[in-house]
């Protein structure tokens, strides 16, 4: 429903009409559009696979990339697993200022740096899964039960041994669902980074709307669905075992 709009211009309250002309010329091109979009053209599916296949093999490196990283800066992050509290509240800025630039941002800085392809976009999944996972990382990590902690200190055991023998252990199937929700959204994300020239399938649907090759964008819109449902599904199946094996553990 199209209402009136009010706004306020030097204490004045003006009515805006909204122009109907405007409006019915877009529905009408939006129906023709998708009158030219269907039915979806495959001709060029090998190549639009190919693409696709592109597409997951950033998301796959930059999100494995990414959660490697993210587990020592989440042993920085937290405050029981920190050499140092400033130290701490550093890598939480530094995290939070990674999670809170958007990763179409990070492509675009990236593509800049080192130029148009697949390595930017890897780059930019690497410092969004970082910022993400990192956060999530550190606070599994503060929330370890102390009992396994103490225990290995009273041995005399320094602090790697009481993280690779207590800390990593006890956030093992956390650490593991949230990588799974990480890939989840870098598949999500990658789809998109091509259209700033990151690589992957996004590259091919930029060209489609430009040049108005409805069909073709729409067979790109229907690949990346089935692509990202199908990550979701796997996601969701990954995190509920993880989670079932957290619960029994305690």
């Amino acid at each position: 429903m199209v209402g009136l709009l009010f706004t306020f211009d030097s204490g004045r309250v003006l009515l805006l009409f909204p122009h109907w002309s405007r409006i019915t010329h877009a529905a009408w091109t939006r129906h023709a559009r998708m009158t030219g979009a269907v039915p979806p053209n495959f001709e060029r599916a090998p190549n639009l696979a190919e693409a696709m296949l592109e597409t997951l093999e950033i998301a796959l490196i930059g999100t494995v990339i990414g959660v490697i990283l993210s587990v020592p800066a989440a042993l920085l992050a937290a405050r029981n697993t920190t050499p140092w509290l400033p130290v701490s509240w550093a890598m939480q800025f530094v995290l939070t200022t990674m999670r809170s630039v958007p990763d179409l941002v990070w492509a675009l800085i990236f593509v800049m740096a080192v130029g148009l392809g697949p390595l930017a976009g890897i780059l930019a999944i690497v410092v969004d899964v970082i910022g993400f996972a990192g956060r999530f990382f550190a606070e599994r990590i503060e929330e370890v039960e102390r009992g396994p902690i103490d225990a290995l200190r009273s041995t005399g055991a320094g602090p790697v041994a009481v993280i690779v023998g207590a800390v990593l252990p006890a956030s093992f199937a956390s650490f593991t669902g949230t990588s799974m929700y990480c890939l989840e959204k870098s598949i999500r994300g990658a789809t998109i980074l091509g259209m700033v020239g990151a690589g992957g399938i996004g590259m091919e649907l930029t060209p489609a709307f430009t040049l108005r090759q409805w069909d073709t964008a729409l067979t790109i819109i229907l690949l990346i669905l089935v692509v990202v449902l199908a990550a979701e599904r796997l996601s969701s199946m990954v995190r509920r075992r993880m989670l079932g094996a957290d619960q029994l553990m305690r």
